[in-house]
């Protein structure tokens, strides 16, 4: 007995057309795929920048944001928005190791489109302090602290504590570490010795903190693990700052901070304080000293021999090394 079937019936596929009317044959597959590109023109321009706002700002990389960007014209066009780019995270910005001119024309435009981050990466921290950002606000501290960009004379330890305490207020974790030394020492403030301890447990806790909520999936909770998640823990252009000198030469005769997580170069020479023990490291601030002793310098410096077995040794041993200028 013979099987019946059914006659195929060719269903006929559209074909595109150029600019000059010709018909070009295209394949199903590649039909459907110009069929969804299709369904975003037909998105209000509106929702198209809500979603890229959104996506902008909770991108951890710049790729994030960029492949969403060359979707499509109408998506390449919205996406230049200075809706969009006012939300621009610090993380969407162009790395130092893949700078050019397109990342630095994108950070110019989330700049003029009122983007604070863009702000403090261009550099200009005095517009961003302005806007009351925190890591801003503590690099102008530095700057009073070290006298950045002019001599000696022009340090004013007053108005660099009163910028710290307000970074620190804002949530700022090295202004906090900064503001308790101020107090402990009496560097620009009155001296209380019981707040800045209270002020440094607290830059202790957050640092533990970091360090736990990062590795709470692997449980891996190491010291050469504390000592990478630290070291790299901090603002973006911190990160940028770091890759970037690490690529090119600073300026011959100008260090930058030993803090492997700052990268604060010099303006002047001999502007940081160095190590009075050994002498080979330097800082822009006592933040930097005491988080990059605790990480690495306390295993290298050779004029003090670490006890592993000793359980105070932590307590003390930021109080061992005094810094005084080089």
């Amino acid at each position: 007995m013979m099987g019946t079937y059914r006659k195929r019936i060719s269903s006929s596929r559209p074909n595109l057309r150029t600019s000059d009317g010709e018909e070009v044959p295209v394949s199903q597959k590649k039909l459907r795929f110009t069929e969804q590109f299709k369904f975003f023109d037909r998105l209000h321009d509106d929702i198209v920048v809500s979603i890229l706002s959104i996506l902008i700002a909770t991108s951890d990389c710049p790729s994030d944001f960029i492949n969403a960007r060359i979707t499509c014209k109408n998506m390449y066009t919205l996406s230049q928005s200075p809706i969009v780019l006012a939300k621009a995270s610090p993380k969407t910005f162009v790395r130092a190791k893949n700078w050019s001119e397109f990342g630095q024309a994108f950070l110019l435009d989330c700049a003029n489109a009122g983007n604070i981050e863009a702000w403090y990466g261009l550099s200009f921290i005095v517009k961003a302090a302005r806007k009351l950002h925190a890591a801003a606000m503590y690099s102008l501290a530095l700057i009073q602290f070290n006298g950045s960009g002019g001599s000696k004379s022009m340090k004013n330890l007053k108005v660099g504590a009163r910028l710290c305490q307000r970074a620190a207020y804002l949530g700022c974790a090295d202004a906090n570490r900064e503001f308790g030394h101020c107090l402990q020492d009496g560097y620009g403030v009155s001296q209380d010795v019981s707040k800045g301890h209270h002020l440094l447990h607290l830059a202790n806790v957050h640092d533990i903190g970091v360090v736990f909520s990062l590795v709470a999936r692997s449980q891996d909770v190491s010291n050469d693990t504390m000592r990478n998640i630290l070291a790299k823990w901090g603002h973006p252009v911190n990160q940028f700052l770091v890759d970037w000198f690490s690529i090119r030469v600073p300026d011959k005769g100008l260090r930058l901070c030993s803090n492997n997580g700052c990268g604060r170069p010099e303006t002047r020479k001999h502007e940081f304080r160095k190590c009075s023990d050994c002498g080979e490291v330097n800082y822009c601030s006592r933040a930097c000293q005491e988080l990059d002793w605790k990480l690495r310098h306390k295993f290298e410096c050779v004029q003090f021999d670490v006890d592993d077995d000793d359980d105070v040794i932590d307590e003390i041993e930021v109080m061992h090394i005094a810094t005084t200028d080089a």
